[in-house]
């Protein structure tokens, strides 16, 4: 009978323990489905005697992960520490050197040092997954890099913040302001140390790098990624959206142009009848888009203890199982650098603006527009009891720096109250 597959656990926060749970609770059922069975041999965290409603006893310490990493009775090193950095990356390497195989849930590692480490891993013929770190319990990195391995992929797209998703259906909903809805999802624990991580669309960006790699084929470029907030978005614009028929939502986009890679975080306008529109609260969707697969959608939860503990468990199954996948779907040596696409492919544009109530602002509006090649689609002006008159406008399709040059101009004509809002409509 084949020996055990042997783990070392850096990190007990919530996914740590969660895993650890999965383990003692289905570790019949594990061995059966792998035919191997899965054992823990030791595990490593900040604190010793912190209550983790889980019982440690029967495992071995070890105070740092780098030691962890190194233990001779370890076969896989599941990293689960977090940070870009620090005792994360310096265990993970220790780890591929001493001949383990990886499996981590650390999205931030990977965006900005994953080429690395996938080309250290591979030349020890090591795997080093990651599953849990991207969309949570959603299966997106098997989906692409196994069941959708035949197909050349076109577009990738999704919600893979639901915190973000969370404050925008919360203002949407509840009609709070985002700053209301912000505090909401910090007093109930939705945001990361840094804030800035989840709303700033850093957390959803380093994700959207990683499915662009597996993706195109590309080396991961988390640099090359245009990140956009959502602290601009105001419950305004939330209802404004809505009346013209859209939600919306942080929406990562990533697709090969002629013009280069294109990978964009930012708010966006969606169909509310779309699948995406219709996403509630902190659930997390992926669309992929293939020449043969055509579009599949994939939803579910993106984040907590048991849908990321059952990511991880499932690059272990894998693992035990024998099933061996290049990091990013092919041999790490064989990606390419790709240019950043020097501009966002083109699109209709939501912008809304406030101003002055005189003969004449619109059509000064309108003549910026159309002199940067800007056509009008549809506009909306609301009442307003005072000077302040609110107006929407939906653009035909535009290029992206013709809109930038229009929006620079727009406060030259003398007739704004207010810097315009301008938001992507994303075709889905």
């Amino acid at each position: 009978m084949e020996r055990p597959l042997r783990l070392a656990i850096a990190g007990l926060g919530t996914v740590g323990t969660g895993v650890i749970k999965m383990i003692q609770n289905n570790g019949a059922l594990i061995e059966a489905r792998t035919g191997r069975k899965v054992t823990i041999s030791a595990v490593s965290a900040r604190s010793r005697d912190k209550d983790r409603g889980v019982n440690l006893a029967k495992y071995a310490w070890e105070d740092d992960p780098v030691a962890l990493a190194k233990r001779e009775d370890v076969d896989v090193f599941v990293e689960l520490m977090g940070g870009s950095d620090g005792p994360a990356k310096a265990a993970t390497e220790a780890a591929i050197a001493a001949g383990k195989d990886v499996v981590t849930a650390n999205k931030a590692l990977l965006a900005l040092h994953g080429q690395e480490l996938a080309e250290a891993a591979e030349d020890k013929n090591l795997v080093l997954r990651f599953e849990a770190a991207v969309a949570g319990g959603i299966p997106i990195i098997k989906s692409l890099t196994e069941g959708l391995a035949g197909n050349q992929i076109t577009r990738v797209m999704g919600v893979m913040n639901g915190t973000c998703n969370y404050i925008l259906t919360r203002m949407e909903n509840a009609g709070l302001t985002y700053e209301e809805a912000f505090a909401e999802a910090d007093g109930l624990g939705y945001l990361e140390a840094d804030p800035q991580l989840d709303v700033g669309g850093i957390d959803a960006g380093h994700k959207l790098a990683l499915l662009s790699s597996i993706a195109f084929g590309t080396k991961v470029d988390f640099d090359g990624m245009r990140l956009e907030g959502i602290g601009a978005v105001t419950i305004e614009d939330i209802k404004r959206a809505a009346d013209l028929g859209f939600k919306i939502k942080l929406l990562g986009v990533a697709r090969m142009t002629g013009r280069g890679l294109e990978q964009r975080m930012s708010p966006c306008l969606v169909p509310a009848s779309s699948p995406l529109g219709q996403l509630e609260g902190g659930t997390n969707m992926v669309v992929v888009e293939g020449d043969h697969v055509g579009q599949i959608v994939l939803r579910g939860a993106g984040a907590g203890e048991g849908p990321t503990a059952s990511a991880v468990l499932s690059d272990i199954c894998d693992i035990a199982r024998g099933i061996r996948v290049a990091t990013f779907g092919q041999p790490a040596k064989t990606l390419k650098a790709a240019p950043p696409a020097s501009a966002a492919s083109a699109a209709c544009y939501y912008i809304r603006m406030t101003l002055t109530d005189k003969p004449g602002a619109l059509a000064k509006i309108a003549t910026v527009l159309g002199d940067n090649g800007i056509s009008i689609d549809r506009m909306r002006q609301y009442d307003h009891p005072d000077e302040a008159a609110p107006v929407l406008i939906v653009t035909h399709k535009a290029a992206q720096p013709a809109l930038q040059e229009a929006l620079a101009a727009l406060p030259q004509t003398g007739v704004l109250m207010s810097p315009p809002v301008a938001l992507r409509i994303e075709d889905v």
